[in-house]
């Protein structure tokens, strides 16, 4: 039986092919581990009434909205989350504890990089946070967004 040689085109080939499955490998990881933004409650100060906000649970369900536009008890109605809510009001108002529900309130430049870290379009909108350690939450699921036409 006569051994077959393998062309130096083969070779290129082969070695082609093992850097796009690399590539694509690396940029699909990146791609995943991108897709869920990360905060960090220990850099960011958020405030219940008067005292700092210090997350205890470790999954929340977060949900931004307009107390100007919106009752955030008909927001809190049509969203079925087993998880705390935690409140955040554009409009900055300040209410109690209620339930399950806890209001949070934050500076504007604070705010305004929490909306921008989750890329926030329209309000309501909610997603779930994870804690990854002490104070630093992951997000846990897709952005949803509650239709005007809803309430």
């Amino acid at each position: 039986m006569q051994k077959r040689k393998l062309s130096a085109f083969t070779y290129i080939f082969a070695s082609f092919f093992g850097a796009a499955m690399i590539a694509l490998a690396f940029a699909y990881y990146n791609y995943t581990f991108s897709k869920y933004k990360f905060f960090d409650f220990n850099r960011h100060l958020f405030y219940q009434k008067k005292d700092i906000f210090h997350p205890q649970e470790a999954i929340y369900t977060v949900v931004i909205y307009s107390s100007n536009m919106q009752d955030i008890h008909q927001i809190i109605k049509k969203i079925k989350t087993p998880h705390p809510i935690l409140a955040i009001d554009l409009y900055q108002k300040r209410f109690n504890k209620e339930d399950s529900m806890i209001p949070i309130t934050t500076g504007m430049n604070t705010l305004l990089k929490f909306i921008q870290q989750f890329n926030i379009y329209s309000v309501p909108s909610f997603f779930d946070i994870k804690q990854i350690k002490k104070g630093l939450y992951q997000q846990n699921s897709t952005i949803y967004k509650l239709d005007e036409g809803e309430f």
